[in-house]
């Protein structure tokens, strides 16, 4: 971790401590180090931000942080749910205001820190006020994308909302699934109901900070972190949740646990010899999107 980063981070912290402080960035960016750096030197507290870390389990793959780490400062929202739990963007606004109320009243300073931009954008601007989610049109969209794959269920949302599938990739499933579902219950488009919300108005005021990277240098850095996950036993660990009934958890189409599963599945298909490669290059791709949508947020980056 660069001292400097670190000096600067703190300084912003303790310059607004008013405003919640955001560490954001792409994945294997330094992100927990950062955070645990900065709790360190402000008395603070981490509350997580991220779809993956949240489920029980999901350790290795995830980058969930280590006992060690954990031990280093206190972090909230992670190991809070069984695989199988379903939660949303809504869902997790509340538990994050939760958390953070519950950091403050202990005179800590609350720290967000985690990839899953949808849910810090959340906490952040709020949401749109659309529909409810339904369970049985989840389910439909889920068993049109198993059979017929991704490329259908966002052709479905092209017909109705291509403003929506204009943002959204059609390998995001999640996002293209709700958006056809708003439709589907009120016969109004996602992207009408975002235009109408213009998230303008800010929730919570927030100060994000990130640590500046080039391309290849995180390119680097994904590499690194597959392998590493790899050599810490992550088939071992997918395989382990596949047992327990856990292989149609939501989390288990999150990225590099896709293509896990995948190997586990169709050894053929997908070797052990080429399972690093497909990782690194899903991360990568990952990756370009986070930083897509960091290029709107206000980062200062570090």
């Amino acid at each position: 971790m660069v001292a400097d980063a670190v000096d600067r981070a703190v300084e912003i912290a303790r310059a607004q401590p008013e405003r919640l402080l955001c560490v954001v960035g792409p994945t294997a960016s330094g992100k927990t180090d950062l955070a645990i750096a900065i709790s360190e030197r402000v008395d603070g507290e981490i509350v997580s931000a991220d779809s993956v870390q949240i489920y029980r389990g999901f350790d290795i793959g995830s980058g969930k942080p280590t006992a060690e780490e954990q031990a280093k400062a206190r972090h909230h929202l992670i190991d809070v749910l069984d695989p199988l739990e379903a939660i949303d963007a809504a869902s997790y606004a509340r538990l994050a205001s939760d958390a953070i109320a519950d950091v403050r009243a202990r005179g800590k300073v609350p720290i967000l820190c985690g990839g899953t931009f949808f849910w810090v954008r959340s906490l952040w601007l709020g949401l749109v006020a659309a529909p409810a989610a339904d369970a049985a049109i989840r389910e439909r969209h889920r068993a049109l994308v198993e059979a017929e794959g991704r490329k259908a269920l966002h052709d479905a949302l092209t017909r109705v909302d291509p403003t929506a599938a204009a943002r959204l990739h059609p390998n995001d499933v999640v996002r293209v699934s709700r958006a056809l579902e708003v439709h589907e219950l009120s016969g109004r488009r996602m992207s009408d109901f975002q235009a109408e919300h213009g998230f303008r108005a800010h929730r919570i005021d927030v100060v994000m900070v990130g640590l500046a990277t080039t391309p290849a240098a995180l390119g680097e850095r994904i590499a690194k972190r597959v392998e590493g996950f790899l050599a810490r036993g992550w088939i071992d660990e997918v395989e382990g949740l596949v047992a327990r009934g856990f292989g149609g958890a939501r989390a288990m189409g999150a990225v590099g646990y896709k293509e896990v599963a995948a190997h586990l599945a169709d050894p053929k298909a997908l070797p052990r010899e080429s399972l690093r490669d497909a990782i690194v290059q899903s991360t990568r791709i990952f990756a370009r999107r986070q930083r897509t949508w960091l290029k709107s947020a206000p980062v200062t980056w570090l």
